[in-house]
C-alpha cells in the first residue's frame, strides 16, 4: 500500500528545533490559520477551499426519496469524503484509508449529528416523501489539515445552497423548477466549524492548522468542534501523546476564537457571491414578483 512520503531525520529535527523556538517553516504563529481562499461555483451548492496548498471542493446535491423507518418526519443528511491518488499518492482509488474513515466520521458528528441543518425541514410528505441531501467532499490536493478544509467547504456550501420550492396538495408533491419560484435557502440551525491542533513537546505546545510535514511529525493531535456562539459540539484526542487536562482547555480557548474567524471568512465570501450574482437587483425584482 502506497504511503506518503515522511520527512527525513534532518528535516524533522529541524522543524522540532524550530518549534521549541515558537518558529514555523512558513512563518506564521503557533495559533494562526494558512491563508485561506473560498470561491463558490456558477451553481448553488459548490464551494471551493483552499487552505494553504490543501484544496478541496464540496458539491451539494438533493433527491427526494423515502424517510427511513424510525424517522419518518426527517429528511436524510449524508457526508461523503473523495480521496484519489490525484490529492496524494498515498490515496487509492476503491480502498478505503484510516484516514478517510476518520474524515467522514468527524465530519458527521460535527455537521450531522451537532443538528446542524434541520432534517424536519427536509421532510415533504410524513412518511413517505423527504429530501435526501448529500455533501460530496472531493480532496484535490492535500498538505494537511484535511478535516478543517472539508468541514468549512461543507459548511460553506450548505449556506450557498438553494433546494427546489416544493407545493403539497394532498398527498401529491409538486417540485416547482427555477423558471416558476426561486429556490429556498436550507434551514442551518448553526454552524460548527472544526479547529484541528498538533501537539508538540510532551503535549505541552499547541499548533494550530499543522501542514502535512507538521503532522507527520507532532505527537498528537486535538479536534475542538464548536459555533460562534461558543457552544462546544466535539472534543477529539486522535491518539499519540497523553493532553492534560489545562491543555485540553486552551485547545477549546483556541478553538473559540478561531471560529469566529473562521465563520467570519465564510459570511464574507458569501456576501461577495450574492453581490456579484444580483446583477441589478434582479433578485430583488424576482422575489416581489413571487410574492404578488
Amino acid at each position: 500500500m502506497p504511503r506518503e512520503a515522511e520527512p527525513s531525520n534532518n528535516e524533522r529535527v529541524f522543524i522540532l528545533e524550530a518549534l521549541r523556538g515558537n518558529i514555523r517553516l512558513d512563518g506564521r504563529p503557533l495559533d494562526a490559520f494558512r491563508d485561506i481562499k473560498l470561491a463558490f461555483g456558477d451553481e448553488d451548492g459548490v464551494a471551493d477551499v483552499e487552505l494553504g496548498k490543501t484544496r478541496v471542493l464540496a458539491r451539494i446535491s438533493a433527491s427526494v426519496t423515502a424517510p427511513f423507518p424510525d424517522r419518518k418526519f426527517d429528511g436524510i443528511f449524508t457526508v461523503i469524503t473523495e480521496l484519489s491518488p490525484m490529492a496524494s499518492p498515498a490515496f487509492e482509488v476503491g480502498r478505503q484509508t484510516e484516514t478517510e474513515t476518520l474524515l467522514s466520521r468527524l465530519l458527521e458528528v460535527a455537521l450531522r449529528r451537532s443538528s446542524a441543518l434541520s432534517t424536519e425541514s427536509l421532510c415533504l410528505l410524513a412518511g413517505q416523501k423527504v429530501w435526501s441531501l448529500t455533501a460530496t467532499c472531493h480532496i484535490l490536493s492535500h498538505d494537511g489539515n484535511l478535516l478543517d478544509a472539508c468541514n468549512i467547504a461543507v459548511l460553506a456550501a450548505l449556506q450557498h445552497y438553494r433546494i427546489p420550492d416544493v407545493t403539497v396538495k394532498g398527498e401529491e408533491v409538486i417540485i416547482h423548477s427555477i423558471q416558476e419560484r426561486n429556490p429556498v435557502p436550507l434551514a442551518l440551525l448553526h454552524h460548527p466549524l472544526c479547529v484541528t491542533m498538533a501537539l508538540f513537546e510532551g503535549g505541552e505546545k499547541v499548533v494550530v492548522d499543522a501542514t502535512i510535514t507538521e503532522q507527520q511529525c507532532c505527537e498528537g493531535e486535538v479536534v475542538v468542534t464548536a459555533n460562534k456562539y461558543g457552544e462546544v459540539v466535539q472534543i477529539a484526542k486522535l491518539g499519540g501523546v497523553a493532553a492534560d487536562a489545562l491543555v485540553l482547555l486552551q485547545c477549546i480557548d483556541v478553538a473559540l476564537e478561531k471560529v469566529k474567524e473562521l465563520d467570519t471568512v465564510i459570511s464574507r465570501a458569501l456576501e461577495k457571491d450574492a453581490r456579484e450574482r444580483d446583477v441589478g437587483g434582479l433578485l430583488a425584482e424576482l422575489r416581489a414578483e413571487n410574492e404578488r
